[in-house]
């Protein structure tokens, strides 16, 4: 099994055909199938605009190796765990690297659909506020990842094994020289940021006591970035604080678009009509 996720021509194609299946659907009358396709389309293209932007940059890819040892040795100097030590763990035991590597591949997009969906179907007035924080939070770290930084598989000298190419579970494909252009979004981790999304929105919208379950997300998440030597700890640290910002920004247009329909305070109010008295009878 070479790759495990889609490519962003087939994400970009199934978006489309999603897109129009919404269109046919909802003139047949089925408005909600209709609108849950049309969302599923949303985040197919969302998707789909990650995985072509991680083939862009906006600097040269020559540098990435050492963008991704200045992360290492700050980590260092830091005092986070070494990521190295902690796959180390999980080496030996094969299938727990193998579910780990179809988690990192599966999961991420998988998740996120089965939460918009529910979210969609029985939390609907949630939905905007969480779509748009996707919408948000994707873009920024997109932006970012326009600098090429190699991922701790990459990074010489570090002693992580790309566990993924050890399993045949690779969801980058062929390299060259044993780099890519894809392989170089390293910073942020767009995973973090999607599996700490959910679970906020979870937490916040259900009421069920099992909501709770829902930390086993990132928690399993994040294990897995590190483990397969996809990224390093501060590329979740970045994640979280894009995401952090993307609440921020919608918090403040909120915000401003209540100032903006509540009247100034000293206008004149709206004039009343004048009451009609009703004789007595």
């Amino acid at each position: 099994m070479q790759n495990l996720t889609l490519s962003w021509q087939s994400a970009g194609a199934l978006s489309a055909v999603a897109y129009a299946g919404s269109v046919v659907v909802r003139r047949l009358g089925r408005t909600t199938a209709g609108l849950v396709l049309r969302e599923a389309a949303t985040v197919v293209a969302l998707f789909a605009l990650w995985q072509f932007a991680g083939q862009l940059s906006v600097m040269g890819t020559g540098d990435a190796i050492a963008r991704g040892q200045w992360i290492w040795n700050t980590e260092r100097r830091l005092g986070f765990p070494s990521e190295a030590a902690l796959q180390r763990w999980f080496l030996p035991h094969q299938l727990l690297i193998q579910g780990a590597n179809y988690y990192y591949a599966v999961m991420h997009f998988g998740v996120m659909i089965a939460f918009l969906i529910w979210l969609f179907l029985w939390h609907r007035e949630s939905y905007p506020w969480a779509r748009n924080t996707l919408a948000l939070v994707t873009a920024m770290s997109l932006a970012v990842q326009l600098i090429p930084v190699a991922p701790p598989r990459l990074l010489p000298g570090s002693g992580m094994v790309d566990t993924a190419v050890q399993y045949g579970q690779s969801v980058y494909g062929t390299t060259i020289d044993g780099l890519q252009a894809d392989s170089y979004s390293a910073m942020p981790s767009v995973h973090v940021a999607w599996c700490v999304l959910v679970a906020v929105a979870v937490i916040k919208v259900s009421r069920s006591r099992w909501r709770w379950l829902i930390l086993l997300h990132p928690l399993i998440t994040v294990t897995v970035v590190l483990v397969t030597a996809n990224h390093y700890w501060l590329d979740g640290v970045a994640a979280v604080t894009l995401l952090l910002l993307s609440y921020l920004l919608q918090w403040g247009a909120g915000r401003a678009l209540r100032r903006r329909r509540t009247p100034r305070s000293g206008s004149a109010p709206a004039e009343q009509p004048d009451e009609v008295s009703v004789p007595a009878t």
